[in-house]
């Protein structure tokens, strides 16, 4: 059983705002380095936070 659809809109709570930013951020990295490995493929992700500070990733297939 699924958890359901979630609206896409603007997390009004800064805090919130900025947890799930740190969650989903972690998550995209991840899965970006999981296809690097598994497909062989060169990732390059670049990531800036609302604070305008850059979050990075490249791989060398």
């Amino acid at each position: 059983m699924g958890r359901g659809k979630v609206k896409l809109r603007r997390i009004e709570n800064i805090t919130h705002r900025q947890v799930t930013f740190c969650k989903r951020r972690a998550g995209l990295l991840k899965k970006a380095r999981e296809l690097s490995v598994l497909c062989d493929a060169e990732i390059g992700l670049i990531i800036f936070s609302t604070n305008g500070k850059l979050y990075e990733l490249a791989t060398k297939g």
